[in-house]
């Protein structure tokens, strides 16, 4: 009886034991749990924030700095009502719709890799996704848009600046100028600079980044033709025309 009770006595040591052994694997697992769930969506946050940078697209729902960039932009440019929070919602999406309509973009309110480039935002613009050509072009340009800004415009404030090269390329659009921006630069006596050969000086990095938000839609001027300097303009038929704005030495009109 005794040597019986011993045997159940050792057998439930045992299984105790067992039980000690289960409930220390079991504390380990909980505390691994404890430390990975953590870990783990931190990690699953930043795959979809590079996710969504190297998709090249943004869309309703979206969030983080990509989207502050977009915002940010059509906040400067005047297409967006709302925060630049990095939350794209309604007010993004119309802006966004608003923008693609200008830039002659189908309007989805997706920004994709075209609406990246027209905002200015190349760096989530992969080689794959934009053309060599298209590229050649806008550079080209730039380029010329940003010696037009320097030559007219070079001491004015950045807007101003903007706003000079926002109305030679309103020319390019209009059927009373040439259909090209080179067109436009070098028509007749249209640009004092061209006469008188400033036009062919070198521009600086503001008059280049005036040219780029100029050439991506922002048109501080709402859509004039025309600019001159008040005070020593001697046209009469320009004082004909309408004004809209001024911005520093220059009045911007229709």
């Amino acid at each position: 009886m005794f040597l019986f009770n011993n045997q159940v006595f050792i057998k439930n040591t045992k299984n105790f034991g067992g039980g000690n052994k289960m409930q220390s694997t079991r504390k380990l697992r909980f505390t691994f749990l404890l430390v990975a769930i953590p870990c783990l969506i931190a990690m699953m946050l930043i795959v979809s924030d590079n996710a969504e940078a190297a998709s090249n697209t943004v869309a309703w729902g979206s969030k983080g700095q990509i989207v502050k960039d977009v915002q940010t932009r059509l906040k400067n440019w005047g297409y967006l009502e709302g925060s630049v929070d990095g939350v794209f919602g309604a007010k993004t999406y119309d802006a966004v719709i608003k923008f693609q309509k200008k830039n002659g973009i189908k309007a989805d309110g997706t920004v994709g890799s075209k609406t990246f480039a027209a905002l200015g935002l190349n760096k989530y613009v992969t080689a794959s996704s934009s053309g060599g050509s298209s590229s050649s072009s806008t550079s080209a340009d730039v380029t010329l848009l940003a010696k037009a800004i320097f030559a007219e415009a070079e001491s004015e404030p950045y807007i101003g600046q903007v706003a000079v090269g926002a109305v030679l390329l309103n020319r390019v659009a209009s059927a009373d100028f040439p259909n090209t921006l080179s067109g436009v630069c070098y028509q007749g006596l249209a640009l004092e600079s061209v006469s008188n050969g400033r036009f062919n000086s070198s521009s600086g990095t503001a008059c280049i980044n005036a040219a780029k938000d100029a050439i991506n839609g922002w048109d501080p001027t709402y859509g004039c033709l025309y600019f001159w300097n008040p005070v020593t303009s001697t046209s009469t038929w320009i004082w004909s025309r309408k004004v809209v704005v001024q911005y520093g030495d220059h009045m911007f009109g229709i």
